[in-house]
């Protein structure tokens, strides 16, 4: 019977952790009825109707940049997800959800309400970078610096962690479903061709690049002529995506130096010792490592479940839950957003 639970309720993808395993991910989407707003599919069936819908349809992503922004919309898909990851066999478990850092109080509790209304309870909100820190096994009780950077699909959260809370950071509204976007709008400028979300998205898997690739490589990718209406198929290359997405890749790059130039130089030589800690799903475009190795001469070190580590450590600050009693935050309390039934 799950006992604790970490929820990672993504721009992208939800995530639910327990029992030391992830029991379920699906894409954060919904397929609803266009009148009455009633969900149709979730998850991965609601993904492939992305741009596939009929007018009595529409699909919705209910977390836009990390944020709610459909809140009923939103508690129907975590219910369906909770549903489906442990049927009946839960009981007053205790959920640590995640949202991005530097988020208002608002938005907090609006996160902790979604979580409660879809059959939580005992929950706590903690924020994404502070997760992380959990699942490295920093030491809280050390007044040290550590710079973790997490590209999600909807943000970038970029911080600086020490005695257990954030010291500085920015969430960056440009991350991973931007490369997808810039895809899209260099294909119609140079090809005049639209392409689907979900083939911008095969694209930038599958050739993108945030450096230079020494051997430049290809793929076939299909279309709609913008001019004849016809279906169309064209070939793209490495190069190609690589300059599309470069001016989105240089936003994050100048976010992490606003972030390092308002750190406090001690702090700064603790990260310089250290290296600073890479995870998320943007985390693993080709190259990406390199590219912020370059950008700031810092050793970078790739975490080795990107995609899971936020939700995994949220699980560990469930067992650590004390730590965060003791620490006054300057972003947000997380002490103060404990819901108890």
């Amino acid at each position: 019977m799950a006992t604790e639970i970490g929820i990672d309720i993504g721009t992208s993808k939800t995530v639910i952790f327990s029992s030391s395993k992830v029991v379920l991910e699906l894409p954060s989407v919904v397929t609803v009825d266009a009148e009455s707003f009633e969900p149709i599919y979730y998850g991965e069936k609601a993904k492939q109707t992305l741009g596939r819908t009929p007018e009595s349809f529409n699909c919705v992503m209910p977390i836009e940049h990390g944020v709610i922004a459909y809140y009923d919309i939103a508690e129907m898909m975590l219910k369906d997800y909770m549903s489906k990851a442990f049927g009946n066999k839960i009981v007053r478990p205790s959920i640590m959800a995640t949202l991005p850092a530097g988020l208002t109080e608002l938005q907090h509790h609006s996160l902790a309400n979604v979580v409660e209304s879809a059959g939580g309870r005992n929950i706590s909100v903690i924020e994404g970078p502070l997760a992380i820190a959990f699942g490295l096994g920093l030491d809280f009780s050390k007044p040290h610096g550590t710079l973790i950077i997490d590209i999600g699909a909807g943000t970038t959260d970029i911080a600086v962690v020490s005695m257990g809370g954030i010291a500085v950071c920015d969430s960056f509204k440009t991350a991973s479903a931007d490369f997808d976007e810039q895809i899209t709008r260099y294909i119609r400028k140079e090809y005049n061709i639209e392409i689907g979300p979900l083939m911008a998205e095969t694209i930038k898997k599958q050739i993108g690049s945030a450096i230079e690739r020494p051997y430049e490589i290809a793929m076939v990718a299909k279309g709609r002529n913008v001019f004849t209406g016809l279906p169309e198929s064209f070939e793209i290359t490495s190069e190609e995506v690589y300059e599309a997405i470069k001016d989105t890749l240089g936003a994050i790059t100048n976010a992490i130096r606003s972030v390092l130039s308002k750190t406090d130089p001690d702090m700064i030589n603790d990260i310089t010792s250290d290296g600073l800690y890479l995870t998320g799903g943007g985390s693993l475009l080709y190259g990406m490592d390199k590219l912020i190795a370059n950008y700031t001469g810092l050793k970078v070190n790739l975490l080795d479940d990107p995609t899971h580590s936020v939700v995994k450590g949220a699980a560990v600050a469930l067992k650590k839950r004390e730590l965060l009693k003791n620490v006054d935050y300057q972003m947000r309390s997380v002490k103060e957003l404990i819901i108890e039934e």
